[in-house]
């Protein structure tokens, strides 16, 4: 068994803390930036029919999509899981660094980014959100390593050799189910988006990405709930499944319901 005694605080100055959580989210939209750059200039020397996504476009729409995960993933956890302890402790919505951010809610907040981006601009939705479901997996990974580092979002009492003992998870060892999550939903479904985008041309089609990549996360995520310790306030929603197993049903159904819209307009 494995003991987690991983400090949460990078560097801490007295006056001011550095922490994992607030490394990842920085660290994941650069990594994410920097490679999204990179795909469209390869689907540009490519020509791949995506319109053509330029560079400055691109710089433009990073602002509106770090508000969108910011925003939407603190206000998605605050009204999905914890809403009575918020309402309770307003000052404690502000501390973001100390963890707390929904990805279900991240998701509704980059959407609505991209709509007003879009619409503001007169372009194609689903050609940025095509482009953002590719890199969108690599700011996963790091978002569930720091729920590791952070002792957060455990798994399941396990026997297994690689269990964790969590510091807020009990006497017990547990499913390292953050880590799971990080390999699944970050490194297996980056290395599934990215090939069937640009090995099996799908970038070519606008929308079958952002729709594959809502299918194949709630897939994954769906799986990885298995292992994982339900919120001890919210528990399992009908004795049976957890939060997050209804809203990634709810993400699968749209993604369903884009590559049949899709589908059809191609075939029209």
């Amino acid at each position: 068994m494995i003991v987690h005694n991983f400090d949460p605080v990078l560097i801490d100055f007295g006056f001011l803390q550095i922490r994992w959580y607030s490394i990842s989210y920085i660290l994941g939209i650069l990594l994410g930036w920097a490679y999204a750059l990179k795909l469209i200039q390869k689907t540009a020397k490519d020509k791949y029919s995506i319109d053509n996504i330029t560079k400055t476009q691109l710089d433009d729409l990073i602002i509106y999509l770090i508000l969108g995960i910011i925003i939407g993933g603190r206000l998605g956890y605050i009204i999905l899981y914890n809403f009575k302890y918020y309402s309770q402790n307003i000052t404690e919505i502000f501390k973001i660094w100390e963890g707390g951010m929904s990805f279900h809610g991240g998701l509704l907040g980059v959407v609505i980014a991209i709509l007003i981006f879009s619409n503001k601009n007169k372009l194609s939705f689903f050609k940025f959100s095509d482009i953002v479901s590719c890199v969108a997996p690599i700011g996963i990974f790091l978002g569930r390593i720091a729920n590791f580092i952070n002792g957060e979002l455990y798994g399941k009492i396990s026997n297994l050799p690689w269990a964790v003992i969590f510091p807020n998870g009990g006497s017990v060892a547990r499913h390292p189910s953050q880590i799971y999550e990080a390999l699944l939903e970050g490194v297996l479904l980056f290395i599934l988006i990215n090939f069937l985008a640009l090995k099996k041309n799908l970038l070519m089609k606008t929308g079958y990405i952002s729709g594959l990549f809502l299918i194949l996360y709630s897939i994954l995520r769906i799986f990885s709930e298995i292992f994982r310790e339900p919120d001890s306030h919210i528990g399992y929603i009908f004795n049976y499944f957890s939060l997050g197993v209804l809203l990634s049903l709810l993400t699968l159904i749209v993604g369903f319901v884009i590559i049949f819209i899709k589908k059809n307009e191609q075939n029209s």
